[in-house]
């Protein structure tokens, strides 16, 4: 087997490779500022208009997804668990389609910019600021980390200046979104992609060669226990199970893409409902050419170092700066190639903070600033937007200082995503599929499933699960210099046996199957059920929605029954022209808000304009 090439640390190439990938983000961003120059509205700013076609879309959605995070963690997670996390291909698939057929057509009939206006819509005003408020909190908190996070891995691998990176990361991510907005953010995105997978592909190639070819590859990682595709337990408490990935998985990523501003923002940009759903159907492909390529250098990491892993021997202090260790050893030899994975993984961070900067200047457009001043011209709204973009980017890059003094603190922060995500999905798919559901039930359940994942998310950091509900494989370090482990290896090792067996006796003696070791996948999936099922009962012993139990007493034939069938959406929309106003006095927004606009052909108000509604020859 040929001997990896290895090499000290970053030479001028690699930096030369990585500051063209910062240039040439920047020069998109003055592109689109020049070309754009006379639109200076904020729908043109946030919303590019709605003029995006699906390829481009697509490929951002993509991009968004893949941040450094997932670039650096997602290998080391095949390569300690196993490629039982393949099956993330089944609930990548669950979730384009729930959010391509369910979500998104509510979302572009109603011509929102913020998904957050739903919200007001159907409810009412404070549950629209209530979710805006958790989405901002929970976006500055993960944006600041994925800053961070994959900087300070990178820096004490390949001696990348750590602050420098971070520096230029948030200026380059405000300068070009400030100046270009969402189309700019789109473009960007799009040559991001193509340099992650590229960066991906290089390192595989070169492990697969310095194996032997992918069989040898596979080889090793089958008699390592690495291809354990056969793990059905439904035992919710274990991490990564088929059941937990597809049903948990399912739900944590439907609260990314199908309610979260940043994702929602990119398919509601485009021209029509049709290249918006095929943007979304087409980032499926892209989804799953990044889990091969994730479980392809898993694999490959494993095959390197089933003999000598780096973690334990002491050779990485941390799980994250595994793969960067494997890049410096196989590609180190060959100027510019470190470069580019370096430039790859901070595309991930560029595509994910430009995102969250746009999705952020959105909302407190839409969310705070218009409905309360609302003399603002389009131009003003266009400079504030831009305004807005520039404090958020400065925000981050503070929140990524503020993460560097967290130390152990960085995967609670990490685990307000889910915590977040679960109950405001719960709540818009109460809004959306239950249309008895009202504002009360809507508020408790939302105040209940936050409080449930918060509880289950800050527990099971205090007390985190034993091995033994992990299920880490074997790494082995017998081929390791035994001069070069010293007493490190055995620290790691023994540290990590002994806290585990002394919380499985002591905090979990009685049992393992307690609520802080349940899967972190199924966070999200018992919180939104949790706020669909106590708001259900909350509305139903409140009265539920006065108007829709009006119009069913009287024969009408919108019925409980629409609410559920989702495919009877197009019969009903194609109503909404030719339905008369009915003579239904709503109650105020603070009590119980408008009746459900995504299923219901009845205009509460005649007045509201409606870009996306049947009358406009591209909805259909």
């Amino acid at each position: 087997m040929p001997a990896p090439r290895v090499s000290g640390g970053f030479s001028t190439w690699d930096y030369v490779v990585f500051a063209a990938i910062l240039l040439i983000s920047a020069l998109v961003g003055i592109y689109h500022a020049v070309v754009g120059r006379g639109k200076e509205t904020s729908e043109d700013f946030l919303l590019g208009s709605r003029q995006m076609s699906s390829i481009p879309v697509a490929l951002s959605l993509t991009a968004s997804f893949m941040s450094a995070v997932t670039m650096l963690g997602a290998p080391y997670d095949t390569y300690h668990f196993g490629a039982v996390n393949t099956y993330f291909a089944i609930s990548y698939t669950l979730v384009v389609i729930l959010s391509a057929e369910v979500f998104l057509p509510v979302f572009y009939r109603l011509g929102v910019t913020s998904s957050y206006e739903y919200l007001e819509l159907r409810f009412n005003r404070w549950i629209r600021l209530c979710g805006t408020i958790l989405f901002m909190i929970q976006t500055v908190l993960y944006t600041g980390i994925v800053i961070y996070a994959p900087a300070l891995a990178l820096n004490q691998v390949t001696n990348f200046n750590l602050w420098g990176s971070i520096i230029s990361t948030g200026i380059v991510c405000t300068f070009y979104c400030t100046l270009g907005g969402l189309k700019a953010v789109v473009w960007t995105d799009v040559f991001q992609i193509v340099i992650m997978v590229t960066g991906l592909v290089s390192v595989i190639i070169q492990a697969m060669i310095l194996e032997g070819g992918i069989n040898n590859v596979l080889n090793t990682a089958s008699q390592g226990g690495r291809l354990n595709f056969w793990s059905f337990d439904p035992n919710p408490f274990q991490r990564h199970t088929f059941w937990t990935i597809v049903i948990g998985g399912t739900f944590t990523w439907t609260g990314v893409y199908g309610i979260n501003q940043a994702q929602v923002q990119r398919y509601i940009s485009c021209k029509t409902r049709t290249q918006a759903k095929v943007a979304l159907y087409l980032n499926l492909i892209g989804l799953w050419v990044i889990l091969v390529c994730t479980v392809l250098s898993g694999l490959s990491m494993y095959s390197l170092y089933r003999d000598c892993d780096p973690w334990t021997s002491g050779k990485v202090k941390a799980p994250d700066q595994l793969v960067p260790y494997m890049v410096m050893d196989i590609l180190g030899g060959y100027p510019g190639l470190p470069g580019l994975f370096v430039a790859c993984a901070y595309s991930g961070t560029l595509s994910t903070v430009s995102s969250s900067i746009n999705a952020l200047a959105a909302v407190t457009v839409e969310d705070l600033i218009k409905p309360y001043f609302t003399t603002l011209s389009e131009r003003e709204l266009s400079w504030i937007s831009r305004a807005l973009s520039l404090l958020f980017g400065a925000v981050c890059v503070g929140m990524a200082g503020l993460a560097s003094l967290m130390g152990s603190l960085l995967q609670a922060a990490l685990s307000i995503f889910g915590i977040v995500g679960g109950p405001v999905l719960g709540l818009f798919t109460l809004g959306i599929l239950f249309s008895w559901a009202n504002c009360i039930g809507g508020i408790v359940g939302l105040i209940t499933g936050f409080a449930f994942a918060l509880w289950i998310g800050v527990g099971s950091q205090i007390h985190p699960p034993p091995p033994e509900v992990n299920m880490p494989l074997n790494l082995s370090t017998a081929a390791c210099n035994v001069t070069q482990l010293g007493n490190q290896t055995s620290w790691r090792t023994n540290s990590l046996l002994a806290t585990g067996t002394a919380m499985f006796r002591n905090d979990r003696a009685e049992t393992l199957e307690t609520w802080y070791s349940l899967s972190y996948l199924y966070l999200s999936t018992f919180a939104t059920l949790l706020v669909i099922i106590v708001g259900l009962v909350v509305s139903i012993l409140t009265g539920g929605q006065p108007q829709l139990l009006q119009l069913v007493q009287d024969g009408t034939e919108l019925h409980l029954i629409c609410s559920l069938m989702i495919t009877k959406f197009e019969a009903i929309t194609t109503e909404w022209d030719r339905t008369e106003i009915v003579d239904c006095t709503p109650c105020s927004d603070t009590e119980i808000g408008n009746d459900n606009l995504a299923f219901s052909h009845m205009e509460l108000d005649s007045t509201k304009e409606r870009p996306f509604g049947p009358s406009n020859p591209e909805y259909l």
